[in-house]
């Protein structure tokens, strides 16, 4: 990133660098002290030639290290970087004025005094992304702002209540904090700094000496700076562009329900018999009730469960291939369109990182082997010998019935010794040109229909669960939204 001598002359048509990188740091009271640096510094007025000129170096890049800043007082309102008579904006208002700033100054003296850190964040969003979401003219070189302050407001509030162990302030006004918007580079840049105003006494906020577990006390884990970039681009899109991440989402999404939904009567048919014995004979039977992929991939070479790992995902592989191509090629489209997406917003993709993609195939197959598994564990404890046996003679009998047939269940059964017997029968319910294995393995407390009837009966428990949280998620979402439009009513804004 670099100076450009101008305003708004934000870089168009980048490729390989995300649209909004969220860089953070932090300085400590103690070495902002030994150097004499003041952490109102940041607001203090460059009025004289000065400390105009010094500012307005060229060579000085935006995004210069927070120590260095405090070097340069009046970094965060300089002229060179800003269009507003009064471009500090904070939690209550998008315009400080000179009373408000002075307000701020003693804000920021009082949380350095009481040996508090000073933390900040730069959005670093590129033109290209600023222009798609209406937000940069640049034929004008005009850029929503107010639109641009209110999604940091936002966003300070997640950072501030949920980057630390604990909520930064002890109530809502124990931090301080402020941003503004530069305009000098080829990136456009918010940048957000605050910090805790009383002195810190709560265990859990305090660095302890030695080797200590949890989060290191002052850093912002990754996982929060990458939600507050999601929040940031989410509350900053235009209308056509959530829209459209929202058609593929949803689209996604139904894609994953119709194959969820319809693999059991797909899997537990005579075509995959063979392949469903093979998975059973290589589950390892003094783990049975506990069957699970669990963290490994599906492919993994290793553990108790590689042999059935790999062999179930074979048999999704031939179910994607024959039964549920049409379903699995409209997931696999959409989702590597929400692939593109990805890399527009975020750049170009590090080495061994995953794709969104793969991800949400990989979570797809897993839900459908952990269903598998969870009701072959269904099936009564017979030797491998019996199982054997049955799926000959139950093959086929259905090829029989296939061809018309009828065959007298009563002489099917595992070994001659039950051919006579009145023990309960293998085969329930059985109906010309009946084409499911329900019809053939042995299960405990009936056939395999009931294995295929109990799957769905969970397959729709669930899928009504996620139905609920969602409206329930929804509903609070508008709640929130209410309550906010509402305090900005009250606030004048």
């Amino acid at each position: 990133m670099a100076k450009t001598g101008k305003i708004a002359a934000f870089a168009l048509g980048e490729k390989k660098t995300a649209m909004v990188n969220l860089p953070a740091q932090f300085v400590t009271s103690s070495t902002a002290d030994m150097k004499g640096q003041k952490y109102s510094d940041l607001v203090d007025y460059a009025n004289n030639s000065e400390k105009t000129n010094d500012l307005n170096n060229e060579s000085m890049t935006d995004l210069i290290d927070l120590k260095e800043q405090f070097s340069k007082p009046g970094y965060a309102n300089r002229n060179s970087a800003v269009t507003e008579t009064h471009p500090i904006f904070g939690s209550d208002k998008l315009n400080y004025d000179n009373h408000d700033i002075s307000v701020l100054r003693r804000n920021l003296d009082e949380a350095q005094e009481n040996g508090n850190n000073i933390h900040e964040l730069a959005f670093s969003i590129r033109g290209d992304w600023l222009v798609k979401n209406n937000l940069y003219d640049p034929e004008t070189r005009m850029i929503d702002q107010n639109k641009l302050k209110h999604a940091e407001q936002e966003v300070a509030k997640m950072l501030i209540n949920k980057g630390f162990n604990l909520p930064l302030g002890e109530d809502e006004n124990d931090v301080v904090w402020f941003g503004v918007i530069h305009q000098d580079t080829d990136h456009l840049n918010m940048h957000l700094w605050f910090a805790k105003k009383s002195q810190e006494t709560r265990p859990k906020m305090i660095k302890q000496e030695g080797k200590y577990k949890g989060q290191p006390i002052g850093v912002i884990p990754l996982e929060v700076i990458e939600q507050a970039k999601r929040q940031f681009r989410k509350q900053l899109m235009s209308s056509q562009e959530l829209r459209r991440h929202q058609e593929i989402l949803k689209g996604v999404g139904g894609f994953k329900k119709e194959i969820v939904e319809t693999a059991p009567e797909n899997l537990l048919n005579d075509r995959h018999a063979k392949a469903i014995k093979q998975i059973y004979d290589a589950l390892p039977q003094d783990m049975k009730g506990r069957w699970q992929v669990g963290n490994a991939h599906l492919t993994a070479g290793k553990g108790k469960m590689a042999k059935a790992n790999q062999l179930t995902n074979q048999l999704i592989d031939d179910l994607f291939e024959k039964e549920l191509k049409p379903e699995y090629e409209g997931f696999k489209s959409l989702a590597q369109e929400y692939d593109a997406i990805n890399i527009e917003d975020q750049g170009v993709m590090h080495k061994g990182q995953r794709k969104w993609s793969e991800n949400k195939e990989e979570g797809l197959r897993k839900r459908l082997a952990n269903q598998l598994y969870k009701h072959l564990a269904q099936i009564e404890d017979i030797s491998m010998n019996d199982i054997d046996q049955q799926m000959s003679e139950l093959l086929s009998h259905v090829k029989k019935l296939d061809k018309g047939g009828y065959v007298d269940k009563t002489k099917i059964a595992s070994n001659p010794q039950e051919k006579n017997s009145p023990s309960k029968p293998l085969i329930n319910n059985v109906t010309p040109n009946s084409n499911h294995i329900g019809d053939q393995m042995p299960v405990q407390g009936g056939s395999f229909n009931k294995i295929s009837r109990l799957w769905r009966q969970d397959i729709r428990a669930e899928i009504n669960a996620e139905r609920q949280f969602l409206r329930n998620q929804k509903k609070v979402e508008q709640e929130k939204a209410q309550d906010e439009y509402e305090s900005q009513i009250s606030r004048g804004m």
